[in-house]
């Protein structure tokens, strides 16, 4: 009794020990960082994902909207060089009555170069846009002052979202008087409105000579590193005795002074230059040229518009954009700003005329901005404000269509076969092993396979979803048979047996009872597997539909492509609109993809069976 309660005490003071209690801390302080690094790892990948999704929203989401101007356009016959029929509405002369509708806006714009730039508002489309409306109303043609909307350019679009340049005002402080010369305009203002672009014009004068400095210090390294080449070589030269080494030595050492002539004179002629900028910058009240690497200075004078081109404190030299009255000689202080446009119009692809026009069609109200019904219902276009996915999809549809009929039932077909009637020998262990090494197999390698068969051997149509369907059922058939082997095999032993009691024959019992209860996991499996078909791009590539497909398919044979290659085109544009599309048209895929995952998830919350 007392060495059963001395070994008591013993056990139990060894559970309750300093050693014992430090053990139980350590091994909770382990559980505890376990328990952190697992939520901290979490959440780095919630974040990388909200960065990805808000990344690809935040640019796509300006795609869905698109700006239209509504303008009266002349469709009488004569314009249209009508005859009467179809034929020749379908060919008649859009291009002009589009032309010469933007034109009739601005009276004044009589150069051709601006002219053309003036047309360049619109998007190259717009004949386009605006011949389907007529074929979709024939009643419009006769008329002379129709008003009727046409898409803007891509430029002109992302200018109106505010993606072009950023802006500031300055109001008008005192009056100015507008003073012409022959050499055009110049404003004479009573306070000093142009210091802030005459100090940013020294600015930039400042990082131009920064900038020669810098260049002069890296041709002065040259002319020392030649000048020690000289050297080397005129000491080497008297020392050598084979007679054509030595000629070839004199020969480098003269290109060597050569260089050194043109390297001293280049030096010297950015010593001056940086001299001449100096001396500008140390004078403030000398003006300065704004060139195209500078912001721009437009003044707003009623309906004019004037844009400077030489500034000091309180003058301005400027150009006519929207021409002045010519009675205009002094304006006061409300009826005038300053407006200065931030990104230099050197760095843009849409100059200030451009700009001005554009604000100027806003003005008048003929502007509208709305759902970019275009991204919706037209096929791909080289210019972005006429592209859409609408093709992409239908040619997604379709293919998908054939990779559903193809790979589902001979799927479900080979799960049910290799589950319920093959014979467990090495010839099906061997296919069932190759079946689950096909499921690893890279995509590209489909697309390969279906290259060297479908159109290299059989002919196939290159880029037509039929083809693209059947490349995909390859690849979807590995998933769709272990999917729905493995809900095959989560029905319970006791199902079959029961069936098989009863007088039911083996396919009896599996088409009756074992396939039905097997079906919401066979779906699943076989909706994720469409799903990963869906975002599939490299076998749809090697096949031909990456294609530049502009009409929307209409059947299996017609030439179509996908929406993951679509996206895969867009990307390598280089234009910022595609980017933007780009962007939404991911949106629409991932709309995709989550749609047909909520479908597997709700298909089996629908059938699902516990037993």
């Amino acid at each position: 009794m007392t060495d059963l309660t001395g070994g008591n005490v013993e056990q139990a003071s060894i559970h309750t020990s300093e050693g014992a209690r430090q053990r139980l801390a350590k091994r909770y302080r382990g559980e505890s960082v376990f328990k952190w690094l697992g939520r901290s790892a979490i959440g780095v990948s919630v974040a990388f994902l909200l960065l990805l999704l808000s990344t690809v929203v935040f640019q796509g989401i300006p795609a869905f909207t698109f700006n239209f101007v509504s303008l009266p356009f002349e469709l009488t016959e004569e314009k249209l060089g009508l005859d009467n029929s179809e034929t020749s509405l379908r060919r008649a002369n859009f291009d002009a009555v589009v032309r010469d509708g933007i034109r009739d806006q601005f009276p004044t714009v009589t150069g051709r170069s601006e002219k053309r730039a003036l047309s360049g508002i619109l998007s190259s489309g717009a004949s386009v846009y605006l011949r389907q409306q007529v074929l979709d109303n024939p009643a419009l043609v006769g008329s002379d002052d129709t008003r009727l909307e046409v898409p803007i350019s891509d430029f002109a679009d992302l200018y109106l979202k505010g993606q072009i340049t950023s802006d500031y005002r300055i109001q008008g402080q005192g009056a100015l008087r507008v003073d012409r010369t022959d050499n055009g305009l110049r404003l004479i203002a009573d306070e000093p409105v142009f210091a802030d672009a005459l100090a940013r014009a020294k600015e930039a004068l400042r990082d131009q000579a920064a900038s020669l400095r810098a260049q002069q210090s890296g041709l002065q390294l040259s002319l020392n590193k030649t000048r020690g080449d000289i050297k080397a070589l005129q000491e080497r030269i008297p020392a050598e005795t084979n007679a054509n080494v030595k000629n070839r030595l004199e020969a480098e050492l003269e290109r060597y002074q050569s260089d050194i002539t043109v390297l001293e004179a280049r030096i010297k002629q950015i010593e001056e230059q940086t001299k001449k900028i100096d001396s500008r910058v140390a004078n403030p009240g000398l003006g300065e040229d704004l060139t195209g690497e500078m912001m721009s200075v437009l003044v707003y004078i009623d309906d004019a518009v004037l844009k400077a081109q030489k500034v000091t404190n309180t003058t301005a030299n400027v150009e006519e954009f929207m021409p002045i009255d010519a009675d205009v000689t002094n304006v006061a202080a409300d009826q005038w700003y300053i407006r200065v446009l931030e990104v230099p119009e050197s760095n843009r692809k849409f100059t200030d005329q451009e700009i001005v026009w554009t604000d100027e069609l806003v003005e008048r109200g003929y502007v509208r901005s709305g759902l970019n019904t275009i991204f919706f219902t037209r096929g791909a276009s080289r210019e972005p404000e006429m592209a859409g996915v609408l093709g992409a999809a239908v040619g997604s549809a379709l293919t998908l269509i054939v990779t559903l009929l193809l790979s589902f039932p001979l799927g479900v077909a080979a799960a049910i076969y290799l589950e319920e009637f093959a014979p467990k020998n090495r010839w099906t262990t061997l296919i069932e092993v190759n079946i689950n090494n096909l499921a690893a197999v890279p995509s590209i390698v489909f697309g390969l396979l279906g290259l060297a068969v479908f159109l290299n051997y059989f002919e196939l149509d290159r880029s037509a979803p039929y083809v693209g369907g059947m490349v995909l059922a390859l690849m979807t058939l590995p998933t769709i048979i272990i999917a729905s082997r493995a809900a095959l095999r989560a029905v319970p032993p006791s199902i079959r047996e029961a069936a098989l009691g009863i007088g039911a024959s083996r396919l009896q019992t599996v088409v009756h009872h074992v396939l039905p209860l097997a079906m919401p996991g066979i779906l699943t499996g076989t909706i994720i597997g469409m799903a990963q078909a869906l975002g599939e791009t490299a076998p749809l590539l090697m096949i031909g539909m990456v294609a530049f497909v502009v009409d929307i398919p209409m059947g299996f044979s017609d030439p179509a492509t996908v929406l993951p290659v679509q996206i895969f085109m867009w990307a390598d544009f280089p234009e910022p609109a595609f980017q933007q599309r780009t962007s939404a048209a991911i949106m629409v895929l991932l709309g995709f993809l989550i749609t047909m995952n909520a479908l597997a998830v709700v298909l089996r919350k629908r059938f699902e069976r516990r037993w």
